[in-house]
């Protein structure tokens, strides 16, 4: 109702002045009495309110529509109502709406495409590096074993965009199954003992016999590889522990708590950790720093169907927990693997 009265304001504004003119055209005139201009008044008056009636009546939901905000885009569509204004609105919003869904046909597509040349060429990387790393494997000597370390760093560097680009599928590449934990971090830790020896940093494993989850192994294992290498660069002083304590709470839910001995997260930063891009405080020390690691962590487990908390203490270390609910969230135990 507000919107149809602001609509009309000019019309009322010009039907008053009409009014006040024809007033004081029969006043000057003098031969009118109060009387007749009293009842040319109210006549007009009549009129301007059967016009306005008729107006809302017949644009009603059209107004309404416009007061509406859709939810979703399927409701984006103009009012149904056999009015030249509503058909000339609905016709408009119809045309819209099919521009947009091309345009973002299209986009989509080109990114279905870029996404596909990522992995594409992510692979064609590692195999090269393969062969490099066969070759320096029966090798000794500082040069060889540098080699092998900036080797393992793209490689690193080659996984995260891979797994980056394969977010937005994650769907298409998931495969959940019962996984022993104690297992899965040995097999990730011995994966990473190379990064290990070169920091001179120790992996200390304290996980409850028998615990089982559900999850993704290769996901899960991506996950704690960026949490191990998260907890080797910030720990600057040799000699010290990567804590892997894997328990279940008395509420049934399963527990792997990853801690590090390091420089640990200023309080101020922690609410953005899992940020994209963000490094805070420690990267403008660490020049390595991506801000990409955890906020990876935080959307694969969100897909996984596992939480993340995390906890710091500057100069005392960095506390990152995993909370496994039992079952992922993107798929079902014994679904077809596709790598």
């Amino acid at each position: 109702m507000r919107l149809f009265l602001r609509e009309q304001t000019p019309l009322i504004a010009v039907y008053l002045s009409q009014l006040l003119i024809i007033t004081l055209i029969y006043r000057l005139d003098g031969g009118s009495t109060m009387e007749v201009s009293l009842y040319a008044m109210l006549l007009s008056t009549c009129l301007l309110l059967a016009y306005l009636a008729f107006r809302y009546i017949s644009n009603r939901s059209f107004y309404e529509r416009l007061l509406t905000q859709p939810d979703s885009l399927d409701e984006s569509g103009g009012p149904a109502q056999s009015s030249p204004l509503a058909d000339s609105l609905r016709n408009l919003l119809t045309r819209q709406f099919r521009l947009y869904q091309n345009d973002l046909h299209s986009y989509r597509h080109k990114l279905e495409e870029h996404i596909h040349f990522i992995n594409q060429w992510v692979h064609g990387m590692k195999t090269p590096l393969s062969v490099i790393h066969l070759i320096i494997q029966d090798k000794d000597g500082p040069p060889f074993t540098a080699i092998g370390d900036e080797l393992d760093r793209l490689k690193k560097g080659l996984d995260t965009v891979l797994y980056t680009a394969r977010l937005d599928t994650f769907e298409h590449d998931f495969y959940v199954e019962q996984l022993e934990l104690a297992a899965v971090v040995r097999s990730v830790t011995s994966e990473q003992k190379r990064l290990f020896i070169r920091k001179r940093v120790f992996p200390a494993i304290a996980v409850d016999s028998g615990i089982t989850i559900t999850s993704d192994e290769k996901w899960l294992g991506f996950v704690l590889t960026q949490l191990i290498t998260n907890a080797l660069r910030y720990t600057v002083e040799e000699g010290r522990l990567v804590h892997f304590h894997g328990y279940t709470e008395e509420q049934g839910r399963v527990i792997l708590e990853v801690r590090d001995e390091g420089v640990g997260i200023p309080a101020g930063d922690l609410p953005r950790v899992f940020d994209p891009y963000f490094t805070g405080v420690n990267g403008r020390t660490f020049q390595e720093s991506t801000g990409m690691g955890l906020y990876l962590v935080k959307q694969i487990c969100g897909k996984l169907g596992h939480e993340v908390e995390i906890s710091s203490e500057v100069g005392k270390g960095t506390a990152v927990r995993i909370i496994f609910s039992g079952s992922a969230g993107a798929g079902s135990a014994g679904s077809e693997p596709r790598r």
